[in-house]
């Protein structure tokens, strides 16, 4: 019998092994698992909502999507630069407002010469924000209650916030929760909110 001159190939076929099956199956359950502990405690302990207007720009925007811890505040107290989401007077016919944390409770909080001082001490918010054209209600100071926080938006002339008078100092029973995560923007992608 003669054999045909030239290349010859061999195809051999791949095993996989149970064991390799099994592996992967393992991390797919694992991963599975860990994806829908995650949804749940986003849905069941957290509130996605959206940011309604200017008063947070730069650091949230009109529309975005931001992700509310509810459950943070049930241990802890919100504390300054907190960025919190909250019903003003604990009305539930209106929407969330969306805002950060200046004043904490017991602090006399004024607004002099376009400036944040508390307890008579200038904010050392380093020009971070624009000076304040509105003091409001902050004009001859306002102090805190036991369970009273002031809160300005980032955007700070074009916020309405504790220096209102039908918003004025927030109750810590109105307050939701702390704004932690913010969705993509046209703007900006998704990230941690500071």
């Amino acid at each position: 019998m003669s054999r045909k001159k030239g290349l010859s190939f061999y195809h051999r076929k791949k095993k996989i092994s149970s064991a390799a099956i099994r592996e992967i199956a393992q991390w797919a359950f694992l991963v599975f698992t860990a994806v829908l502990i995650a949804a749940v405690l986003v849905v069941s302990l957290g509130l996605r909502t959206s940011v309604i207007g200017v008063s947070m720009e730069p650091a949230l925007y009109n529309g975005q999507e931001i992700l509310i811890d509810r459950f943070l505040y049930k241990i802890v107290s919100p504390r300054r630069g907190d960025v919190i989401a909250f019903l003003p007077n604990g009305n539930q016919n209106t929407h969330y407002y969306v805002k950060r944390v200046v004043g904490l409770p017991g602090e006399t909080i004024q607004i002099l010469d376009e400036r944040l001082y508390i307890d008579g001490v200038l904010a050392e918010e380093d020009g971070e924000y624009d000076e304040m054209a509105d003091a409001g209600i902050a004009a001859g100071g306002v102090t805190l209650g036991s369970d009273e926080y002031f809160v300005l938006g980032d955007n700070r002339n074009n916020s309405e916030d504790s220096r209102s008078g039908n918003i004025g100092p927030v109750k810590r029973d109105n307050i939701t929760g702390k704004a932690w995560f913010h969705m993509a923007s046209q703007k900006e992608g998704m990230g941690f909110i500071k």
